[in-house]
């Protein structure tokens, strides 16, 4: 693998933790959504002009670029666990940036989750498929 490919994988992680942590930042500020219906739409366009969730849904479109990016070249079976250390740094910014009280049961199921991703880490980037048969060519039909 080259050293572009690991650069498209730090940019998932990176953008997509900080792009959700800027939604949760800006989505904080609004009123709460308990109710869905029609008097929450109102609610909802006001968020998205909010400037932390602009900048959020901006870092995760640059997230949802190098995702594709590496989906073009590599399986979706490669790419989501090379991206798992996205749930640390996304504990992370949400412990010291957002003030979030992490239970260690949560710290534990995090980790397991990132240490799981060392059994599978072995695996190849994309899955060869043998090359599939020519199509039989069947004989025409007999008129009689």
């Amino acid at each position: 693998m080259t050293w572009r490919k690991y650069l498209v994988l730090a940019a998932i992680v990176v953008f997509s933790s900080i792009g959700d942590t800027l939604l949760s930042r800006g989505m904080r500020t609004m009123p709460g959504l308990d109710q869905i219906g029609l008097s929450t739409i109102p609610r909802l366009i006001a968020a998205v002009f909010n400037p932390w969730v602009i900048v959020g849904i901006i870092f995760l479109l640059i997230f949802m670029a190098a995702y594709l990016t590496a989906l073009s070249w590599a399986d979706l079976t490669f790419v989501m666990p090379a991206t798992a250390f996205g749930n640390v740094l996304i504990a992370l910014l949400s412990r010291f940036w957002l003030h979030e009280h992490l239970s260690w049961s949560r710290w534990l199921g995090i980790f397991l989750l990132t240490a799981a991703v060392g059994f599978i880490a072995d695996s190849p980037i994309r899955t060869e498929h043998p090359e599939a048969a020519p199509p039989m060519v069947e004989d025409p039909p007999v008129s009689i």
